[in-house]
């Protein structure tokens, strides 16, 4: 059995999790040999759990790229920030890529990695899991059994999740369109991505609407200071309050590990700094946010099909998604064991049943984890023929609907893809 060599760079809670499903595959079909982090605790994670050298670990991905090439692939799991300077010289250097999505911060940006690849003649793929979860997977497969017919229109809802929104796009990285991909990219590329491979056809127009509405400073409580730690009024009854969800609830700590500690279990001392000292403590209506914390966007694909995306921060968390068909439709939660059907013919209601992994929607976005390692063994070397595999050029074009989708938003207008790509060169 042909063994991939494997380089991570960036080990925080991704590359971890790429790293420990690739060694949990039968007959280590893959090695990771070198690891790059600037935060020891994940670089000791992967060290351990590979048995590397001090010597293959490295604080600083430049570092680990100036050597000659140690691998056949390189995992990329850098904040998204941090994506595009090491895909573009792991490129230069000939790796192949596991690059996690969204590709990178900018229209240009991703369309600089696809060509560069292109030209290099590397495979390049975007960690867009949601394809390989069973969940998906079953679903696909009706509709390529043309179970419900031809698709007329997909409406899908991202329900974010009031505290999980709160966490990543109020006070974690993602809360400045300045600073950050937009909220719908680093969220929602993947419901983007699956809406196309779920068609099978290109987009065509993209027209959003979307704002912040709820997370502002005129919605705080009355006497509400700028800390959560700095004792407010509210805090019995506010759902955002920080000393709850991340002091007082050790289960959420690990979530602001990386960036508070030296562990990955940190002590109370520990939390409460960081509470009194980084943005993971501020009123939730008095951060340094900015993005949307609810947008929809509209779709046009070839052949006049449509689509909608909803992304919602106002909800418990969980995605749904309806197909319509020309002879039936289908309904699911994500959260679910069972897709609902209903076809025209014989005016009958059922169900499939989508098969069980031993990965949750938290810990492994239900199987999706383990399908991508497992299918790009296979896609690179030769033996894929399943429909999941999406190259960078496939994953740029998906990417491109989430760009378009934020300058219409930003502009008011209905954006034509096929122009809006060509401004940049693809």
């Amino acid at each position: 059995m042909k063994q991939i060599s494997v380089v991570i760079i960036g080990a925080g809670n991704r590359g971890c999790i790429y790293a420990r499903r690739m060694r949990e595959l039968p007959g280590n079909p893959y090695k990771v040999v070198a690891v790059a982090d600037p935060v020891k605790t994940g670089r000791e994670e992967i060290r351990r759990m590979y048995d590397l050298p001090e010597s293959a670990c490295y604080e600083k991905w430049e570092d680990l790229l100036e050597q000659p090439r140690l691998a056949d692939l390189a995992v990329i799991a850098t904040k998204d920030d941090m994506h595009y300077l090491p895909a573009m010289r792991a490129i230069e250097k000939g790796y192949n890529l596991l690059l996690e999505k969204p590709a990178a911060q900018t229209a240009r940006e991703c369309v600089d990695i696809a060509v560069a690849a292109k030209r290099k003649g590397v495979i390049a793929l975007v960690c867009h899991v949601m394809r390989y979860t069973a969940f998906f997977g079953t679903i696909k497969d009706l509709l390529m059994a043309g179970t419900i017919g031809d698709v007329v229109s997909i409406e899908q809802i991202e329900g974010v999740g009031n505290l999980t929104f709160c966490h990543a796009y109020v006070r974690g990285n993602w809360c400045r369109e300045a600073d950050a991909t937009p909220m719908l990219m680093a969220k929602c590329c993947h419901d983007l991505d699956m809406i196309q491979w779920l068609l099978d056809k290109p987009c065509t127009k993209v027209q959003s609407f979307g704002s912040l509405s709820h997370f502002k400073p005129e919605n705080a409580p009355e006497g509400a200071p700028k800390r959560c730690t700095d004792g407010c009024p509210a805090a019995d009854t506010c759902p955002y309050n920080s000393i709850r969800y991340y002091y007082e609830d050790k289960n959420k700590r690990q979530i602001i590990a990386h960036g508070i500690s030296k562990s990955l279990e940190p002590t109370d001392e520990e939390t409460m700094q960081a509470l009194k000292t980084t943005d993971y403590g501020l009123c939730a209506y008095r951060a340094n946010n900015d993005v949307a914390d609810h947008q929809t966007v509209n779709m046009e694909f070839a052949g006049g099909v449509t689509a909608t995306l909803i992304v919602n921060a106002f909800n418990q968390g969980g995605r749904h998604i309806r197909i319509f068909g020309t002879k039936g439709e289908l309904f699911a939660y994500r959260a679910d064991s069972e897709i609902n059907v209903y076809t025209f013919e014989d005016q009958r209601k059922w169900t499939v049943s989508v098969p069980k992994t031993d990965e949750t929607l938290e810990g492994g976005h239900g199987g999706g984890d383990k399908g991508i390692v497992r299918e790009l063994y296979e896609y690179m070397c030769g033996d894929y023929t399943g429909c999941r595999i999406a190259d960078i050029q496939e994953s740029v074009r998906n990417h491109m609907i989430g760009f378009a989708a934020e300058e219409s938003r930003h502009t008011d207008t209905v954006v034509n893809l096929q122009k809006f790509s060509e401004k940049y060169g693809f």
